[in-house]
This record gives C-alpha cells, sequence and structure tokens, in this order.
C-alpha cells in the first residue's frame, strides 16, 4: 500500500512505548536517529500520533496554567481586597506540588497531560482550604482576639472542614489508582498528583500557613 500525505508518500513506523514516559523515549529516539540515520535528499522524518497530540496539549497548558494562577490570584483579591492575603494563599500552591510531585516519582509515573490537569485540579482543593482557614482567623481577629488566640482557635476550629474536604477529594479518587481497563493511563496519574498533592498541602496548610499569616497580617489600628 502506498500512502500519500500533501503530495507525497508516506511510510508509517508504528512503536507502541510501555513503562516510560513518551516524551522522553522521543526524545531519545531522535538522538539515536539523528547521530546514526542519514536520509537521503527529499526524505524527512516527523512524529505524530500520541506524541504530536501530547505536544499540542502541553503547549496549550503552557498557556492554560499561569492563565488559571493569575485567575486564582485576581479572585482572591476580590476576596480579601487585599494584595498580601492574596499572595499569602497562593502560597499553598507550591505545598500541594510539592507532594504532586513526589507521588509521580514514588509511583514511577510521569508528568504526563493528565498529570498536568491533575495539578490544576489540586490547587482547587489546596486553595480553597487555605481560603477556609484565612477566613476564619481573620474573622476572630475582627472580633478582637490576639493574633496569638485566633490563628490557634483557627486551626483548631477549621481542622475538621480543611481535613473532611481532603479526605473527601482523595477517597474519590482512590479507585482510579487501581484502574487497568481502557482510559486507566489518564486516570491514574490524575488520581496520583491530586492524593499525593492533598496529603502534603493539608498538612502544610494546618502548620506552616498558619506561621506564615503571622508575618502576613495587615498592621491594625
Amino acid at each position: 500500500q502506498i500512502s500519500r500525505e500533501l503530495a507525497k508518500r508516506r511510510i508509517v513506523v508504528g512503536v507502541n512505548v510501555k513503562d516510560r514516559d513518551l516524551g522522553g523515549f522521543v526524545a531519545e529516539l531522535q538522538q539515536k536517529l539523528d547521530q546514526d540515520l542519514k536520509l537521503p535528499d527529499g526524505y524527512y522524518l516527523e512524529y505524530g500520533g500520541q506524541f504530536q497530540n501530547m505536544q499540542r496539549a502541553l503547549s496549550h497548558l503552557a498557556l492554560i496554567i499561569p492563565v488559571t494562577i493569575a485567575a486564582i490570584f485576581f479572585l482572591l483579591f476580590l476576596l480579601f481586597n487585599s494584595v498580601r492575603y492574596a499572595a499569602l494563599i497562593i502560597l499553598v500552591l507550591p505545598f500541594a506540588s510539592i507532594g504532586g510531585v513526589f507521588a509521580l516519582f514514588v509511583t514511577g509515573e510521569y508528568l504526563s497531560v493528565p498529570a498536568s490537569v491533575g495539578f490544576i485540579a489540586l490547587w482547587g482543593i489546596a486553595v480553597l482550604n487555605g481560603v477556609v482557614l484565612v477566613s476564619y482567623i481573620r474573622h476572630l481577629r475582627d472580633e478582637g482576639k490576639s493574633q496569638f488566640e485566633a490563628i490557634t482557635q483557627g486551626c483548631q476550629q477549621r481542622f475538621r472542614p480543611v481535613m473532611m474536604t481532603a479526605t473527601v477529594a482523595m477517597l474519590g479518587l482512590v479507585p482510579f489508582l487501581f484502574a487497568t481497563g481502557p482510559g486507566s493511563e489518564i486516570q491514574r496519574p490524575l488520581a496520583i498528583v491530586v492524593i499525593g498533592g492533598l496529603i502534603t498541602s493539608t498538612l502544610l496548610t494546618l502548620v506552616v500557613l498558619p506561621a506564615l499569616y503571622r508575618k502576613f497580617e495587615e498592621s491594625r489600628v
């Protein structure tokens, strides 16, 4: 069979990649072919299929992720009417990302498009928990409590809502961890990122965020 594309003959060589990331495999393949393969004039190689789709999706994510973070910051600014408190809540994003990256490393998964989408979902949950905690601490401060009392009581009173939010989200994704059928290559990385990230973000939100609040709190008359 002679296939043509754009009035040119085309030969397709199919490869199934298993137990390693697609991007790393293609990069290594390109390097070896550039070194060992000399094509005649008029011949060239193109890498398509899932790799092409992945490249297209990653280029979209490179735009979507900064826009998402900027949108979250803007909404936090509208909520608190303060750049300082918005920046404080944004700090939960690295807290969450640490766990997501570590979970990918432990499980042997790679940063793929589903994993990137998982990070976006994870950030939403982490920001919600941060808002719940900081909002209540500010409420206690408005009632006249000292900074130490407000932080201590706020962590005690909001411990259960923060833990419930994270626990419910994690339990809902547990079945995805053991998925083996069609679609598991999408479900598993997403679940790994969200579950791993929620573990670290919840712990750090309840421990580190209150400590940072003391530095970020706006001066009161």
